[in-house]
This record gives structure tokens, C-alpha cells and sequence, in this order.
């Protein structure tokens, strides 16, 4: 088996295994698998409370606190996986309620995400933000 192919595979697997961290909302599990330097990009205005650039473990950490915190997960189901080298790309569809007001958030999503020696060191978040927004304010 070629280098590449074991490398897109623990990329998916490391994946997988913090889609199912977050679902658990277990934060200690999901820094498991952000690399030291990792960044998060959540795109969208500051109406969505977690939207932003986190860098560095600790930034990150509050992000996933934050994301946590402020919406009831219903339904986060990643649909495909798609890797070659360090990318992985994740579709997938999402159903959450809004603590603050209630409302809900529903969206396709898609997520890019770059791998270093097997852990997250960039994550890019991509969805319908004009959703999220009508259901935080």
C-alpha cells in the first residue's frame, strides 16, 4: 500500500473519530486530534457567536466550547468523505436549535479540513450562514 493512500486513510479515520468526539460533545477527545498550531475559520458576522478565526489549541478549545454551548445539535450527519494528501473534505447536513431564541438552524454544510502528521491543523466551515443568522437574532 502506498504512503499516500495510508496517509489519506488515518486522515479520514482522525476525522471520523473527532466528528464522533464532537457529537459526544467531548471536548478533552476532540483536542485529541487538533494539532498544536491548528486553525479554525467559522465564516459569517459576529451575530453567530462562534464565527471567527481561532489559532492555537486554546483558541480552538473555545471554539468548540462555544459552538457547544450555544446550539442544541439535532441532527450533524457528515454524508461523504473525500481525501487526497492532507485534505479532507466533509458534506454533509445539519439540524440545530439556537439557545439564545429557539430557532433553528438548518443547513448543508461543508467542511475542508487539512491534516498534519494525522491531527486537524486547519478547519474551514462552510454553510448556509444566512440561516445561522436569522436564528441567533
Amino acid at each position: 500500500m502506498s504512503s499516500t493512500i495510508v496517509e489519506t486513510d488515518r486522515n479520514i479515520a482522525a476525522t471520523k473519530a473527532l466528528f464522533l468526539a464532537f457529537g459526544a460533545k467531548d471536548i478533552p477527545a476532540i483536542m485529541e486530534f487538533l494539532h498544536e498550531d491548528c486553525v479554525v475559520e467559522f465564516y459569517g458576522p459576529s451575530t453567530i457567536p462562534y464565527a471567527g478565526t481561532y489559532r492555537g489549541h486554546e483558541q480552538c478549545r473555545r471554539f468548540f466550547e462555544r459552538v457547544l454551548s450555544s446550539v442544541d445539535i439535532h441532527q450533524f450527519d457528515a454524508e461523504e468523505f473525500i481525501a487526497e494528501r492532507d485534505k479532507v473534505i466533509v458534506t454533509g447536513h445539519l439540524n440545530l436549535t439556537a439557545r439564545s431564541t429557539g430557532r433553528p438552524i438548518d443547513s448543508d454544510f461543508v467542511h475542508v479540513i487539512t491534516l498534519k502528521d494525522g491531527k486537524w491543523i486547519r478547519f474551514r466551515d462552510f454553510m448556509n450562514t444566512a440561516v445561522a443568522v436569522a436564528a441567533f437574532s
